[in-house]
């Protein structure tokens, strides 16, 4: 079984046909799917999602730095009043973004660094964003020592990706890897499988041969080929071993108990 640990499944790109995508992942063998938050208004999409398929979905609660602006004051209070609310499994999606706009920076990090704090506080595992940032994200973990989560759709070289692992974080392994130019694929060579967990970030950087097309859950697979090319390792042991790492980032192994009792 996979697990997607990064995926928006919610956002209306899935309005059409959102259950046959949800079908098709559990066909390819996705067992569980975790949703990152982006903000207040996509949250309630997030939870209805969650309320039609519990044993499926596991969300998240947070601000996307993209969405961070001058009211960033309240959206932060309603991430904290609604994680003293409902189950969530973690926070995020949170961090910096310095590639489509950089006016709100300062507010980015001050909003990261916040969210640092309630993930230390509630001991929730956090997921990070960084494109672009990843030397600032460096510098706000080193002031803000937390060390329990993922760097999602991780951007960086395998020197990078000693330091993210040295500070105890899991690498988020998308679609990006089955680029032709893409550099994670030494990466890979270079750190391994160990710490690693696969996502999709749906509906967005679709693995080859799909790529540029909607991403959904059931691509999971072939980022897990993929990294099985690339190391010569197994596909059914990249597949244990992101699995694993998984369930215990999230602490889902009881709903896996059920869900495949259930089967």
């Amino acid at each position: 079984m996979y697990i997607d640990t990064h995926s928006h499944i919610y956002e209306e790109e899935f309005r059409e046909d959102r259950e046959e995508v949800i079908s098709r992942a559990q066909d390819a063998g996705v067992g569980h799917i975790i949703l990152p938050d982006i903000d207040s208004e996509s949250r309630g999409r997030m939870l209805a999602l969650t309320e039609q398929y519990p044993r499926i979905m596991h969300p998240l609660c947070g601000l996307h730095p993209t969405s961070v602006n001058e009211n960033y004051k309240e959206e932060l209070a309603r991430v904290e009043k609604e994680i003293g609310i409902r189950k969530y499994h973690g926070i995020g999606e949170c961090g910096i973004d310095l590639y489509w706009d950089k006016t709100f920076y300062h507010e980015q990090i001050k909003v990261f660094e916040h969210q640092l704090g309630i993930a230390r506080d509630m001991n929730f595992p956090v997921i990070i964003h960084s494109r672009d940032s990843l030397e600032v994200i460096f510098e706000v973990l080193k002031k803000h020592p937390y060390s329990f989560g993922i760097l999602h759709c991780f951007p960086g070289t395998s020197l990078e990706a000693r330091q993210a692992i040295d500070m105890g974080f899991l690498l988020g392994i998308g679609g990006v890897v089955t680029f032709k130019k893409s550099q994670m694929a030494n990466t890979i060579k270079e750190i391994g499988i160990q710490n690693i967990v696969l996502e999709t970030d749906a509906p967005y950087l679709t693995p080859v041969p799909h790529r540029g097309k909607r991403n959904e859950s059931s691509y999971i697979p072939l980022i897990a080929q993929k990294i099985a090319e690339i190391t010569g390792i197994e596909t059914k042991k990249i597949e244990e071993i992101t699995t694993e790492n998984a369930m215990n980032l999230f602490n889902l192994q009881c709903e896996i108990a059920i869900v495949n009792k259930e089967a």
